[in-house]
């Protein structure tokens, strides 16, 4: 769907010699010149992270698709609101984290009963049992799913910055830019979201 509706442009990546590639500012600053390749090459870089961000945001695959592709559309569209202030990945993480804001609100708008007033056939998931002879396989499923529910009982100020920091690996720095509060505020969410999330998961081994 995602493919369908951006430009269809070359996906080879941009380089200038063997030996060096450009930074992400220096695309941005090219694309923002006409080189249409370069926003490819942005393109390639970031929408398999944007994707695994949005999707632990959201905990939905198809409307994670939808809000990335709007993250990558509005960056081909607006690439001139881009100021050469901050780090790239600021800037386009900050966008994408403001539609999964948007339309998590637009959701439970929509959507007003809670998980617990739910029957088993409701629930966005459902965590598999397991059994003393689950394969591989079906055992990294159960964990996986199990860390995704837990990351979606937190509060999403929480979730937010964990995503970003544990999941993401970005710096406190510039998760403190993307959502907009002070660094020791940073620090205290993830330290908080990271005891709930030891609680939730004190079964996993």
């Amino acid at each position: 769907m995602m493919n369908q509706l951006l430009p269809n442009f070359s996906t080879q990546p941009l380089v200038m010699d063997k030996q060096f590639s450009y930074t992400d500012e220096e695309l941005i600053a090219r694309f923002q010149e006409g080189d249409e390749q370069a926003y490819v090459e942005l393109v390639n870089r970031f929408r398999n992270r944007l994707m695994s961000f949005i999707y632990r945001y959201v905990n939905d695959m198809e409307q994670a698709e939808d809000i990335v592709q709007d993250a990558l559309i509005k960056l081909y569209t607006h690439k001139h609101y881009y100021k050469n202030i901050a780090k790239f990945s600021t800037w386009i993480y900050t966008i994408a984290a403001n539609l999964a804001k948007t339309e998590l609100r637009k959701k439970k708008t929509r959507k007003v009963t809670y998980l617990s007033q739910m029957g088993p056939e409701e629930r966005d998931y459902e965590l598999p049992a397991v059994e003393p002879d689950t394969d591989e396989l079906a055992q990294s499923e159960y964990i996986e799913n199990k860390i995704q529910a837990a990351i979606q009982k937190l509060p999403l100020h929480f979730r937010t910055v964990t995503i970003l920091r544990d999941i993401q690996e970005l710096s406190y720095e510039e998760i403190s830019k993307i959502v907009d509060v002070p660094l020791g505020t940073v620090k205290s969410r993830i330290n908080r979201a990271r005891i709930q999330l030891q609680k939730e998961l004190k079964d996993l081994k």
